[in-house]
């Protein structure tokens, strides 16, 4: 196995259990170092976790932290640049942004998006191309396309 992709995920106060196996099945496949859990988010051992991780709650690494704003702190003073996906007309497009590594991407709610204190500690927002009527996606299926397009991103590196 090659070197984690480095990139922590943080999601904040995601309510689905669904969702969150989601996230550490998508972190496996694209090799994302760590997520870590934030608020009310479920964690392992969970069943419906467990039911779409498929095995992968197991395989990458994660932490639970009550707190989402002194985990994502603790995260910018050990030197990770921080992002939050949103929706917002003045995040930037997901394949114009330049992200630097190490990086952590904030996830926020299904329904209420990143909390805004966790948005003001942010380097960057970033939003997914919305070409149809709806103007967002379910957060596990978004998770996957900006963890794929970052481990895209990291391998082009010159």
């Amino acid at each position: 196995m090659s070197a984690p992709l480095p990139v922590v995920v943080v999601l904040d106060r995601v309510r689905s259990a669904y969702n969150v196996g989601a996230f550490f099945r998508n972190a496996d496949g694209a090799g994302v170092a760590k997520l870590v859990l934030t608020g009310y988010t479920g964690c392992p051992p969970h069943p419906g976790i467990a039911k779409t991780a498929l095995g992968a709650e197991r395989q990458v690494e994660w932490e639970h932290r009550r707190d989402p704003l002194a985990a994502v702190r603790s995260l910018k003073d050990r030197g990770y640049q921080l992002a939050a996906v949103e929706t917002s007309a003045h995040a930037q497009d997901l394949f114009e942004w330049n992200p630097s590594f190490p990086l952590t991407v904030i996830f926020g709610n299904e329904v209420e998006g990143t909390h805004p204190e966790l948005a003001a500690e942010c380097d960057a927002l970033v939003r997914i191309p919305m070409l149809g009527m709806k103007q967002s996606l379910n957060v596990a299926v978004a998770g996957g396309i900006i963890m794929y397009e970052l481990l895209r991103k990291y391998r082009s590196r010159s």
